[in-house]
């Protein structure tokens, strides 16, 4: 049996057309089923639903053998637990949006950093935020949060966030506007080593065909 974990929303419809591709079928739909395991015309695969955040850690212990993660989670998750057991063989290039810096539109950002002012900033990327100011030498005030990001400086409680930002019409609809691009993000497939020695065969023909499916990114001269 091979166990995949995914987390419901963009990242399990965008995994869909890659596992189309190895001719697997999730049998159920995960947004109106109650189940966390769902079963697939492959009686040897199945799919379990866990959170985002949740995903790196199930297949490191082993939870499941394989999962999909957003690269922003997975470095999250390496920074807390440290050096994992992870095997992180592609870039799915599913998901994709971009890591940000995000003030209101009348914040002198440039100004503040340029005279070495302390930001308030709120973010549940704590790491990577605080890596990012970190390099570029400037003092933060992290304020961890879960969600909603964008209330946090309309409340007056931070001056800046560091979030997601995929189109920017939350930013634009809450007065936002992004100063600093900190990453682009994309998907990764993560699988367990234990599992790869114990289920080599099935899991390198999954890896293999996802490799062949995976949308390469368009080049730019």
């Amino acid at each position: 049996m091979i166990t995949l974990a995914l987390s419901k929303g963009r990242i399990f419809d965008e995994t869909l057309p890659l596992l189309a591709a190895a001719e697997i079928e999730v049998l159920e739909n995960p947004e109106k089923s109650r189940k966390l395991i769902l079963p697939t015309n492959k009686p040897d695969v199945r799919v379990v639903l866990v959170r985002a955040t949740d995903v790196p850690t199930y297949v490191q212990y082993g939870g499941a053998d394989i999962g999909v993660v957003g690269k922003d989670t997975l470095i999250e998750h390496c920074a807390e637990w440290g050096e994992t057991s992870l095997y992180q063989p592609l870039d799915l290039q599913i998901a994709r949006c971009r890591m940000s810096v995000a003030v209101p539109a009348d914040f002198d950002y440039a100004g503040k950093v340029r005279q070495g002012a302390r930001l308030r900033v709120a973010t549940k990327y704590v790491n990577i935020a605080r890596e990012f100011f970190a390099a570029k030498g400037v003092h933060v005030d992290i304020i961890k949060l879960y969600g909603s990001m964008e209330l946090a400086p309309l409340t007056g409680m931070a001056d800046a966030i560091v979030d997601l930002v995929s189109t920017g019409g939350t930013l634009k609809a809450n007065n936002l506007v992004e100063v600093e691009h900190i990453m682009p993000i994309s998907s990764r497939l993560v699988v367990n080593q234990a599992a790869l020695k114990l289920k080599q065969q099935p899991i390198r023909h999954l890896i293999d065909t996802f490799a062949k499916a995976v949308k390469k990114p368009e080049v730019v001269d």
